[in-house]
């Protein structure tokens, strides 16, 4: 799993959140602070080099809380990540 971090602009940072297919088959979302934890509104997609991934955009610098939420409403963090609380994992753009 990996989390890619993109400055566009002096305000702007995308964030992209990147999943291999085989962890949790199915429909995978990325929910968070930067949707307001609404299940289904960031779907990961299914690329050619057998990942999935969704980007948004959020401002520059800010800090985001989220968690993967896949078929059957199975919850789950980023293994990888380097901070992890009981909210979810914490990136900062």
């Amino acid at each position: 799993m990996a989390i890619r971090i993109q400055k566009k602009s002096a305000t702007t940072t995308k964030v992209m959140f990147v999943l291999p297919d085989e962890i949790h088959p199915g429909v995978v979302s990325a929910v968070g602070t930067f949707n307001d934890w609404q299940p289904g509104a960031h779907k990961l997609v299914k690329r050619s080099n057998g990942t999935r991934s969704v980007s948004v955009e959020v401002p520059a610098g800010q800090e985001i809380c989220f968690r993967y939420l896949g078929d059957g409403g199975v919850w789950f963090d980023d293994p990888d990540a380097e901070v992890v609380t009981h909210e979810g994992t914490l990136v900062k753009a």
